[in-house]
């Protein structure tokens, strides 16, 4: 009797299990068929909403037909979304008249209020997403609004939200840098640097402030800025941070004294060279065979012959090189003297020259 009852108890067990695995198998199929449905209309939908955009570049507001399959989609929220989506992403394909055809579409469907909506999600995807919409759409009267994301604890907000007030204000937009407190990247730092096309004149004070930042990522920024502008003005500060405790920052800092090149360049940077770590008298190094300064020759034949370290031999051996002291070099190399290692960094040298 007892086993009887433990078999039918399995039994049931096993039907219970039975039954549970099959549910999950058809809710797995059902989401499985649904999610297909879904993506066969968004690649149909993207079809008919990149020839639209293709009418609409190609031919015009005037010359464009009717679309009413077009008019009876656009009332659906993820059509829209997905709407929104190509025209910021063909934004950034076009220029001039172009890009303003694209924000006549944009206006003509009303797609504003729809990417501003985005703005109010909790989701950091989400509202990143609807900033670049209003960015890419030049919405400025978003602005206001997109401002208070500058300090969003998700990098991919505060990121679309740093990069709108820059793409709208220019260098003004600039005055996050004041007080952030996150890493700006080196992606970020490019696109930054892509959308500011002026420095004004009267920028000398926030520059100088963005330079003693405890950020050290705002130091580098604001270098590279430097380096674009060429800001010679400031050439004194630069100078002031080769003494920074970020080797990084020293290293951005003899890159920028090459781009803002003085007389005195090569010459403070032979000073400052005892007193830098490895990595940066490598970049000084690198400097002097871009500057082919002359004035540099006997220190580099210094470091050639005496540094103990190889890497800095390299690069004094390639300065010498880009200085046209190539006689000196296969002298150096054929003395009996000159140890091995000497000898192939020379010929190393001397055959990138040829090359």
């Amino acid at each position: 009797m007892f086993l009887t009852t433990s078999v039918h108890f399995l039994f049931l067990v096993f039907l219970g299990m039975l039954s549970l695995v099959l549910f999950l198998i058809i809710v797995v199929l059902i989401y499985s068929f649904y999610q297909y449905r879904e993506s066969v209309q968004i690649f149909k939908w993207s079809e008919v909403i990149n020839k639209k955009i293709s009418e609409v570049i190609v031919y015009g507001e005037e010359d464009r037909s009717a679309d009413t399959d077009f008019s009876a989609a656009s009332a659906s929220p993820l059509f829209r979304n997905l709407f929104l989506q190509k025209l910021a992403e063909s934004e950034k394909k076009f220029s001039g008249a172009a890009q303003n055809k694209l924000k006549d579409l944009f206006q003509e469907y009303g797609l504003q209020e729809e990417a501003l909506k985005k703005l109010s999600q909790k989701k950091e995807h989400i509202i990143a997403g609807g900033i670049q919409e209003l960015t890419a759409m030049q919405v400025e009267e978003a602005l206001p609004k997109i401002s208070t994301f500058l300090t969003h604890h998700s990098a991919q907000v505060y990121q679309e939200a740093q990069y709108a007030m820059v793409n709208f204000k220019g260098f003004e937009g600039l005055h996050f840098l004041n007080s952030i407190s996150s890493k700006i990247s080196e992606w970020q730092q490019l696109r930054l640097l892509i959308s500011i096309t002026h420095v004004p004149e009267n920028s000398g004070d926030s520059l100088k402030k963005w330079m003693e930042s405890s950020n050290d990522s705002v130091v580098i920024f604001t270098l590279k800025l430097l380096r674009k502008f060429q800001i010679l003005s400031l050439y004194p500060t630069v100078t002031g941070l080769l003494d920074h405790s970020s080797v990084d920052i020293r290293i951005q800092a003899v890159q920028t004294l090459l781009s803002l090149e003085n007389s005195s360049t090569i010459a403070h940077l032979m000073e400052t060279y005892p007193h830098q770590p490895n990595e940066v008298q490598k970049e000084i190094l690198k400097v002097m065979k871009k500057s082919k300064d002359q004035f540099s020759t006997d220190f580099l034949k210094n470091q050639l012959l005496n540094n103990a370290d190889t890497g800095i031999k390299v690069y004094a051996a390639e300065a010498l090189c880009a200085l046209d002291k190539q006689e000196y070099l296969t002298e150096i190399s054929q003395d009996e003297t000159s140890s091995e290692e000497l000898v192939q960094i020379i010929k190393y040298a001397l055959q990138e020259k040829v090359c």
